[in-house]
């Protein structure tokens, strides 16, 4: 099996190549665009067969110069939440992923591709349904998009088409990503370098610390990346999250323990982590209001109707999992 995978230096994508080898899958064609040159080190022990830079490889691509590919793994976009440059932003996320979309169809290639539940936004509904979707930034707007051109263009599709909302995702190689690294990622590095964690305060109707996400483990993601490549008769839209909200204090409680437990030290409950000043809440920042998501927890009923039957860590697991991957990494 031939497969492409976009962004494929960047956090899901890279550890979609390495899942990918771990199937026995080593025709994987890599594309990004390495401007930012550490990245390369996402990819270190992976097998290719090829490497292009985004520059180069759609209008080839789209040529039909690289023969018979059977599947593309488009996860090349911009992930800035902040980045305010519209322009950029669609022709990057949309015109991009049109472009590609159209090119896997004349081709018959299948097409597995990274949406966000950004599309949600304010929504307190995270079905995937119009009625729920009010992105709150142009990024989520880029990936809205999209998704609806997929969902037009779905009841003539030549090929197989899946799109995930993800939610969000945290675990190795995301250290590129700086700000926009997971919370997990973050708390792991500020307790090893300042012996504390800290947190937003009360926002939104929410504790101190009690705003609530869909935490995913990248392992997650990829598995079920690789079960729709392995199940190539189902296409659609889906949320790509836990279907569990968990609240910020959890991570930083999991992220502080696990990271205590390298140390020969006892795991804490939260109060207890409050106390001894092992976690800190700071003023929810002017610059998030109105922008924030406090409330996120997929409706995984569509993505369980197909059969898939994945099981999601929770933070706990997916957490200690991910602490000791990072205490492992030389800096």
């Amino acid at each position: 099996m031939k497969v492409v995978v976009t962004g494929a230096a960047g956090m899901i994508g890279s550890n979609l190549v390495h899942g990918l080898n771990a199937i026995g899958i080593d025709d994987v064609i890599a594309v990004d665009d390495l401007t930012d040159g550490p990245k390369y080190r996402n990819l270190l022990g992976a097998r290719l067969s090829d490497y292009f830079d985004r520059s180069e490889f759609y209008g080839r691509f789209a040529r039909g110069e690289f023969g018979k590919v059977d599947a593309v793994l488009h996860e090349g976009a911009c992930s800035d939440t902040m980045e305010h440059d519209g322009k950029y932003m669609m022709d990057t996320n949309y015109r991009c992923s049109k472009g590609l979309l159209d090119a896997c169809q004349a081709q018959g290639v299948r097409l597995l591709y990274a949406s966000s539940a950004a599309t949600y936004g304010g929504s307190d509904t995270f079905r995937e349904e119009p009625a729920f979707e009010q992105p709150l930034n142009v990024y989520g707007y880029s990936k809205l998009l999209f998704d609806n051109v997929v969902r037009r263009m779905l009841p003539t599709a030549t090929s197989q088409v899946a799109g995930f909302r993800y939610f969000n995702v945290y675990g190795p190689r995301e250290q590129h990503k700086g700000r926009m690294a997971s919370v997990a990622f973050h708390h792991f590095n500020q307790f090893r370098d300042t012996g504390k964690v800290k947190l937003f305060g009360e926002y939104g109707g929410y504790g101190a610390g009690g705003q609530t996400r869909d935490f995913i483990h990248v392992d997650d993601v990829v598995a079920v990346n690789l079960w729709f490549l392995q199940n190539p008769g189902q296409s659609g839209i889906f949320n790509l999250g836990t279907g569990r909200a968990q609240p910020f204090n959890d991570v930083a409680v999991a992220t502080v323990n696990a990271s205590r437990a390298l140390a020969g030290s006892p795991p804490l409950p939260l109060a207890d982590l409050v106390q001894h000043g092992l976690i800190e809440y700071i003023p929810f920042p002017d610059a998030l209001v109105g922008k924030y998501q406090c409330y996120t927890q997929a409706d995984d009923t569509r993505l369980r109707a197909t059969g898939c039957d994945h099981v999601f860590a929770d933070v706990a697991h997916g957490v200690k999992r991910y602490v000791d991957w990072l205490s492992l990494q030389k800096a």
